[in-house]
């Protein structure tokens, strides 16, 4: 079953259970594959492979944890509470993120791959273990684990 299936099918299950959150979730991620679909389309036909649906749901992700980081910052549990619910659902769509330990070996393999030094290679580490890590681990904390070893 693709994504889209499975989406629609999920979709009908949220309608018909009343998960208000779980619907707009659902909701939210339906339009953007939509939305990313229709920017790709070419000759009146355009569907997305693999890594482009795994790349609108990370921006969907991506989105989530920046909106709950703004609204904790600004005392909003509230809309806390309902941004990192509608994380949830769509957490159950992304491949599962790997552990700190995992994250920080693979990270130590591509330098030692890559025979980096110092700060100045970092570009090089990190275009890498983007490319590897995509979809597995948080960008954020990529970049975190990146810099501290190299400076280290």
């Amino acid at each position: 079953m693709s994504l889209k299936e499975r989406i629609d099918q999920e979709l009908k299950e949220a309608m018909k259970s009343g998960d208000k959150i779980r619907l707009n979730a659902i909701r939210s991620i339906r339009a953007a594959l939509l939305e990313k679909e229709v920017s790709i389309r070419v000759g009146g036909k355009g569907e997305l492979n693999e890594e482009q649906e795994l790349e609108v749901l990370m921006g969907l992700a991506k989105r989530r944890r920046d909106a709950i980081e703004q609204f904790t910052a600004g005392n909003r549990p509230d809309l806390v509470e309902t941004e990192a619910a509608e994380l949830k659902v769509l957490e159950e769509y992304l491949p599962q993120q790997l552990s700190d330990e995992e994250v920080e070996a693979a990270i130590r393999e591509i330098i030692a791959q890559t025979g980096a030094t110092s700060m100045k290679e970092m570009g090089k580490v990190m275009g890498l273990a983007m490319k590897t890590l995509k979809g597995k681990a948080d960008g954020g904390k990529v970049q975190n684990l990146v810099k501290s070893l190299l400076s280290a």
